[in-house]
């Protein structure tokens, strides 16, 4: 543990690779895709941050004190059973979300376009090979040692994959999960997708994890368990290249919401308080909001398996 007068322990490093980064506390990156979507904060139950596409298919649901930080889902209509559900723990980046995010915002708007149920409605396509793609194109391989009756994906330095299991029956015949990191309460991240999620969505979570740009955290935000097996280099010394390719210039459509809303990670920590304990009085419209950036508990959930 740092001292609580070390002043290092709040300077802001870039860490690679991404997918042993772990999770920062927010869920900024994982909603940036989707700030123009009606966003309602809950004052009762485990799901603090509700976002949905305008007509509800979609939803993004926050839990930001528990194991399953994030639930995302498709249905039908407003009032169907989800079709699909993605769930990401605790240690998983936002910026991997955000991969998901991101794809369901093109398809929905594909959708409106063309006048169609969308993409993200069409279930997976059979062969396997289409979902784990952008891994083995980044030089992933495959793992002959994985259970029968399954397909597992490896990073060159074997602290992540993707796992596909295909041991189920009808509608549960296939289910899906990237992984990073050592088996553990606070190491190891989880992203599960059920078996009716499209594989060009998975594909498109995946395809962040493949990528070899570093992400910025606070250097305690990086469990001292992890910090042997990933490369941080302080955001001070970092090259201009490397800090434009974590912080980008901001497009009109940011400079858009910004003037709407407030966006600082301070602004949202204070939104999402004020809307969690004035209650009725101060609930929200759905007009766009940014996402809260609600802190994770301190506390440990229930022993979960690890691999």
């Amino acid at each position: 543990m740092y001292a609580p007068d070390d002043p290092t322990q709040y300077q802001e490093v870039l860490v690679s690779p991404m997918y042993l980064a772990g999770s920062n506390g927010t869920g900024e990156a994982g909603f940036a895709p989707v700030a123009h979507w009606p966003h309602q904060y809950l004052d009762e139950g485990p799901c603090q941050l509700l976002v949905t596409s305008p007509d509800q298919r979609i939803r993004i649901g926050w839990f930001g004190d528990d194991f399953e930080l994030w639930k995302i889902s498709a249905a039908e209509d407003a009032f169907s059973a989800p079709r699909w559900t993605a769930t990401f723990n605790h240690v998983t980046p936002a910026e991997m979300v955000a991969g998901l995010t991101a794809a369901l915002v093109q398809d929905y708007d594909e959708a409106l376009a063309s006048d169609t149920p969308g993409r993200f409605l069409t279930g997976p396509t059979v062969p396997w090979r289409d979902t784990v793609r952008p891994l083995t194109d980044a030089g992933w391989n495959l793992d002959g040692a994985a259970e029968l009756g399954t397909v597992e994906i490896i990073a060159p330095d074997d602290q992540a994959g993707i796992l596909v299991d295909r041991r189920g029956y009808g509608s549960d015949r296939t289910t899906v999960e990237l992984w990073a990191g050592p088996p553990g309460w606070g190491t190891r991240a989880e992203a599960t997708f059920t078996a009716r999620t499209p594989s060009h969505l998975i594909a498109a979570t995946a395809a962040v994890m493949a990528k070899s740009t570093p992400v910025v955290r606070e250097r305690h935000q990086v469990d001292r368990r992890m910090q042997h097996l990933v490369t941080m280099t302080p955001v001070a010394s970092a090259t201009p290249i490397a800090e434009a390719q974590v912080r980008r210039a901001p497009t009109p459509l940011d400079v858009h919401r910004a003037a709407r809303a407030p966006r600082t990670a301070a602004d949202l920590r204070v939104m999402a308080a004020q809307s969690r304990s004035t209650g009725a009085a101060q609930k929200r419209t759905g007009h766009p909001t940014p996402a809260t950036s609600a802190r994770l508990s301190a506390s440990s959930p229930t022993t979960r398996r690890g691999r």
